[in-house]
């Protein structure tokens, strides 16, 4: 289901800074609707699961989960 930064896990809320929850949001609400058609998945994923991955790929690209457990701003090479 379609998510906001209010119905995020605590988990989540815990360990990613602001910027990487309105980025995972904003993939997960973008993923939700583009993969609304079984046929648009591959295998049996669920929507739910496929709009997760999508939206974690998407923090990964500005993020890195550090030693500490938390997600931190990658620096510009």
């Amino acid at each position: 289901m379609p998510k906001s930064k209010k119905t995020l896990s605590k988990s989540l809320k815990g360990r990613l800074p602001k910027h990487a929850q309105t980025i995972y949001v904003r993939a997960f609400n973008n993923a939700w609707k583009q993969y609304k058609d079984k046929k648009s998945r591959r295998g049996r994923a669920s929507r739910d699961a496929v709009a997760n991955k999508v939206a974690w790929a998407a923090v990964k690209e500005k993020y890195r989960k550090g030693k500490d457990g938390k997600w931190h701003k990658k620096k510009k090479s």
